[in-house]
This record gives C-alpha cells, sequence and structure tokens, in this order.
C-alpha cells in the first residue's frame, strides 16, 4: 500500500505539471511536433518540448520569487537554462538506467495509479474516461505519451529510491559535531587590570616614548583628506516655511485614533471544562489552597502556553467580562460559559485605558507632518536646482537662488558631521573626482546635496611634539600590558604547587558547563576560543583590553544529551548528515550512469526553445 500511494502521488504531480505548463500560455506543445530531442543520454531521448516546459516552469517560478518580469538574458546569466538542461539529463540518465534493468511498474499497476487520480475521477468518485481525455488534450499530451511518461517517472522514483535507500551516515560524525558545538567547559580565573599593577606605571623616558612613536607611525598619521566645497539641504532646514492647518491636524489625529485612545485590557489565562461541575470543583481546589491554577492546567495535560489568551479587551470575554476586569492580579474568577465550554479565568496583569489627548501631541503631529510636507517640497524643487547647475551656477550660488546651506569639509572616511554623517554623502565623497561637475543627490532623511573636490591633503605623520599625549597613554597602555601577564605568569608557579586561587589575593570567578557558544561579558571575543584549547588542570594567561586573566581549566565535560535542544540538535546534523550523503552517492551514480551511456547535446535546438523566449 506504502508504495502504491507513493507512485499514486508522483502521478498527481506529472499531471498536475504538465497541465499547467500545457496551459501556461507558451505554446511549447507543437514545438517540432514534440519529438525532436535537445540531446540523448544512451537511449533516452530528452524531447525539445519537455525542456521548454521545464525552462518556462523555472522562469515563472524565478519572476513569482522576484516579484516581476524577467528577461530570458538574464536567466540564462544566472545560469537557469544550463540547469534545468542538467536536470533533465540527469532524469534521462536515470530512465536509460531503469531501461537497461527492465524496470517498469507494468500495465496493472498503471490502470490503478491512473484510475486513482482526482482529476480523472468523475463526480462519484470512479474513473472518468471523458475526463481523462480532456485533460490530457487540454495539456497538449496523447494517451500513450502521458503513459510512457507516467511509466518512466515512477521507474524513476524507484530507481532512485533503490540507490540511496539504507545510506547512513557513522554515528561518530554526529558524534564528532556534536563534541565540538556542545562540550562544556568548567574554569576558574581571575582578572588583573591596571589598578593591580604591584608597581604603579613610570612615565616613559625619551628613549622610551621615541621608541614607541617610532614603531607605532601609522597611528600617528593623519588619513588622506578631501577638501570638499557642499551644498545641502535638509528637512530640518525648510520646514519652518511649513504651516499645517488645525483641521489638517485633527484629522491625522482621528486617523490614529487607536494609537492614541484605547480601552482596559487585561492580561488572560483561560481553563475551559466539559461542563460547569467540573469547573466549579476546579475552583473549589484552587479556593481551599488544595491546589494552584497551573497545577490545575497541568492535571489537563495542558501547558500555560496553551491557556494563555494574552492581553485582552471586555469584547473578548463574552460572558464575566465585569468579573474577570474587576478581579486582582493572581485572581481565578469564573466558572462562566466561553466558546470552548464553561471556564475559569486568571488575571495576571492589568493594563489601564490610555486616553491620549489632542493637546497632548499636537506639536508632535505638527512635527512630523511639516517634516513629511518639508521633504515633498525639497523633492519637488530638484529639477529646478539641477537646472541651476546645469546652467552654470556654482555651488556657493545656491546659497542665495535655492536657499541651500554652503559649507567646506575636510573629509575623510570617518567623518561624521552635518551632511558627512549620511551614507550617500560619504559614497560620493568616495567616488568624487576633481574632473566631476556637482550634482544634486538625495540623502537617506529626504534631504538633497551636491559637493566639489577642491582638492587632495595626502597622509603625513604628526611631529611627536604634536602628539605628545597620545603616545604617552599609548606607551602606557602597551607597558602596562606587558607587566601584568609577567605579574600573572609569576602566580603560575604558586598554583601548579597546589595554592588556590583565592589565597593569590584576587576575586576568583568560577564558571561552571560553559559551551563555546556562550559569552562571558567582560572578557576579550578570543576568550572562549582559548579556554577551549586548555586541557583539564591546564593554567593559562589571556591577554584582555588593559587587562589579563589568568585561567585554570577545572573540569572538561561531554554534551549534556538529557537537553532537549541538545538531543534535537544531535538529531538535526544526523539528518542533514544523511541527506547530504544520500545526495553524494546519487549524484555519484548518476555521472556514472550518464558516463557509460554517454551524454549527446543539439545545441541548435537548445537554440531553437531558447528563441521562443527571447
Amino acid at each position: 500500500m506504502a508504495r502504491g500511494s507513493s507512485i499514486s502521488k508522483t502521478a498527481v504531480w506529472v499531471l498536475l505539471g504538465l497541465l499547467i505548463l500545457g496551459l501556461g500560455g507558451f505554446g511549447v506543445t507543437n514545438l517540432s511536433g514534440g519529438v525532436s530531442p535537445v540531446g540523448s543520454v544512451g537511449d533516452e531521448d530528452i524531447a525539445i518540448d519537455d525542456y521548454a516546459r521545464a525552462l518556462q516552469q523555472e522562469m515563472n517560478a524565478v519572476e513569482a520569487q522576484a516579484g516581476g518580469p524577467v528577461t530570458f538574458a538574464e536567466a540564462q546569466a544566472a545560469g537557469l537554462d544550463r540547469a534545468v538542461l542538467s536536470r533533465l539529463v540527469n532524469a534521462a540518465a536515470l530512465d536509460n538506467e531503469a531501461a537497461q534493468l527492465g524496470l517498469s511498474i507494468g500495465d496493472d499497476n498503471l490502470a490503478r495509479q491512473i484510475r486513482e487520480i482526482p482529476a480523472f475521477q468523475g463526480p462519484g468518485g470512479t474513473f472518468d474516461r471523458d475526463a481523462y481525455g480532456f485533460a490530457l488534450d487540454r495539456a497538449g499530451l496523447t494517451e500513450a505519451r502521458f503513459e510512457t511518461q507516467l511509466r518512466k517517472e515512477t521507474a524513476r522514483t524507484l530507481l532512485q529510491g533503490a540507490i540511496v535507500r539504507g545510506t547512513r551516515m557513522p554515528d561518530s560524525h554526529a558524534d564528532t559535531i556534536m563534541t565540538f558545538i556542545a562540550e562544556r567547559r568548567s574554569f576558574s580565573y581571575i582578572r588583573l587590570d591596571h589598578t593591580d599593577l604591584d608597581t604603579p606605571l613610570p612615565a616613559p623616558s625619551d628613549d622610551e616614548l621615541t621608541a614607541y612613536y617610532q614603531a607605532n607611525l601609522p597611528a600617528f598619521t593623519t588619513p588622506e583628506m578631501k577638501k570638499l566645497t557642499y551644498a545641502w539641504l535638509s528637512p530640518e532646514m525648510v520646514v519652518d516655511q511649513i504651516d499645517v492647518p488645525e483641521d489638517q491636524l485633527r484629522a491625522e489625529y482621528d486617523a490614529r485614533a487607536g494609537e492614541y485612545n484605547s480601552p482596559e485590557r487585561r492580561l488572560v489565562e483561560r481553563l475551559g471544562f466539559a461542563d460547569t461541575a467540573a469547573a466549579e470543583a476546579a475552583l473549589a481546589q484552587i479556593a481551599a489552597g488544595e491546589a494552584d491554577f497551573d497545577a490545575v492546567v497541568a492535571e489537563r495535560g495542558l501547558s500555560l502556553s496553551d491557556v494563555d489568551m494574552g492581553d485582552v479587551a471586555r469584547s473578548d470575554v463574552p460572558n464575566g467580562a465585569d468579573e474577570v476586569f474587576a478581579a486582582d492580579v493572581g485572581a481565578v474568577v469564573g466558572p462562566f460559559d466561553s466558546p470552548i465550554g464553561p471556564a475559569l479565568y486568571r488575571v495576571n496583569g492589568k493594563l489601564e485605558a490610555q486616553q491620549v489627548g489632542f493637546d497632548e501631541v499636537e506639536q508632535e503631529l505638527r512635527d512630523e507632518l511639516a517634516l513629511d510636507r518639508a521633504r515633498r517640497l525639497i523633492e519637488n524643487r530638484m529639477t529646478e536646482i539641477d537646472g541651476l547647475l546645469a546652467g552654470g551656477a556654482t555651488l556657493e550660488e545656491l546659497d542665495g537662488e535655492a536657499g541651500m546651506e554652503v559649507a567646506q569639509i575636510d573629509w575623510f572616511r570617518d567623518s561624521g558631521e552635518g551632511p558627512a554623517s549620511y551614507e550617500a554623502f560619504r559614497q560620493v565623497a568616495q567616488e568624487v573626482t576633481a574632473d566631476d561637475f556637482p550634482q544634486i543627490a538625495t540623502l537617506e532623511d529626504g534631504g538633497i546635496f551636491a559637493l566639489r573636490l577642491d582638492g587632495i591633503e595626502e597622509p603625513r605623520v604628526l611631529p611627536l611634539d604634536d602628539v605628545r599625549d597620545d603616545a604617552i597613554a599609548g606607551w602606557q597602555a602597551q607597558e602596562g600590558d606587558k607587566r601584568l601577564r609577567a605579574q600573572a605568569e609569576a602566580l603560575i608557579p604558586r598554583l601548579s604547587e597546589g595554592a588556590e586561587m583565592s589565597t593569590l589575593g584576587y576575586d576568583v570567578t568560577e564558571e561552571t558547563e560553559i559551551t563555546r557558544g556562550d559569552f562571558i561579558l567582560g572578557t576579550p571575543p578570543d576568550f572562549l576560543t582559548q579556554v577551549f584549547e586548555m586541557n583539564r588542570g591546564q593554567l593559562r594567561v589571556i591577554d584582555g583590553l588593559g587587562a589579563v586573566f589568568l585561567v585554570r581549566m577545572d573540569d572538561i565535560l561531554p554534551p549534556d544529551m538529557d537537553t532537549p535542544e541538545i538531543a534535537t540538535l544531535r538529531s538535526q546534523l544526523t539528518e542533514q548528515a544523511q541527506q547530504g550523503l544520500a545526495q553524494d552517492l546519487f549524484t555519484a551514480v548518476a555521472t556514472d550512469i550518464q558516463l557509460r551511456a554517454g551524454v549527446q547535446i543539439d545545441q541548435a535546438a537548445l537554440n531553437a526553445v531558447h528563441a521562443n523566449f527571447q
């Protein structure tokens, strides 16, 4: 029965696919009479109309995903035609192999499968010869051709199943991955920062400071600066010119009434019962303290998420709304009739009614509507400003003629003031050259700008005297880190001899059952990576940001397979691995079949199909 059901489903999808493509309006069913091949694998031809149908189907799928038309040139550039041909070559290879093996479902099985296809059944649910012929005629197929395709599809399905059935990835594969992902560590560490240094840091000598400066010249080098002149107009610059009448503000307020004014609501859980007596008995248990609401829910085999109604209004409680809304938080009331029978309600929270008057939000609405109109005003002025620039106006002249703010800036990639804080400005500034004429471009907030490159200032190394304070701070940070590491490493022999971390005079942090995916606040990004490289009992000093960590590995624990999430993850990994193994095995067998049978492709026939898509 299982085998027959599988074949029946295959037949249904084959038929539906043919019907859909046959009615798709492309007209491929008459292409070369539907019999000229675009290629072959062994003795199995790939019919030209089969290729055209499959290509049309993929084009339709891509257009549906893209949300608009896709040209055939774009589809070809994406390799769509090659993917379709490859799939048909694989199918033909399997058909050829099935024929060589003599694999077929036989006439009786074929007839049974056809009779079970709903599209071929009449009003009484039995096979209808007229419906069968009509459906195939609409798809441009003869009975003989459809039945041949159905035989091949079924034999191909059986052959595919025989190839991949029984494939199993060794347990060690998932175990190895799970060990990496979910293995746990328990460890202790102390954190030392510059305040823990045994001796305060001295000031650097001139030689030490000079050596540090010379070794870190990039830190004291200015970036390449582009000297730019820009003209900028933002919505905030013109918003004062916008007057929004009060009647429009009130209309906007009314349109958002649900946002500003909402009735009181309650966070409620509802537990339904078969009859009122059962509900009253449960309520009596709760009132007597024999059970709480959670326990009653659990006794019914439910979870709290099953009975959670979320936040509800009075209209959501058709009976007992007054009692529910009058109840204190945590109270259980009822029973009341509900769509799920007599029900008890527990109130978990109160959300009071919200009433925000027009006067409270008038200025907010005025600013919002004014900014929106300012954006539209700027958009309408773009053509005028473009015309000024095209007519030879300079950026400086846009100040008076277009009301734009004109200024100069020494720009580099990390600049972030004024229009330079917008990505659109940074993109144009990055690409502008001395030969470019200023053009109007838009900013993310609806503003506009144009800019001109006046010159480029090359990177230069700042003299030590100009950056002395920064150099001293940098030397102290570097020297402090070096001394901290030495101080931490000096503690390792004491711990190796059996001393407890708690006796070293520093705060000790203990972490238990940590996985690689966890994060420990205050530690450097690679902290756990280094921790997971350690062996049980090992000590290691790990550098941090202005600190060092002295870590001792206390225990290494395997993944906790009793945790549902871990067990599910292992199951998913196993399934994915076995699917990958099955796919690799199938690909290897299909490739072997093609090599043994030989693949021939008629490029002229392919071009004939492609011409219909141009």
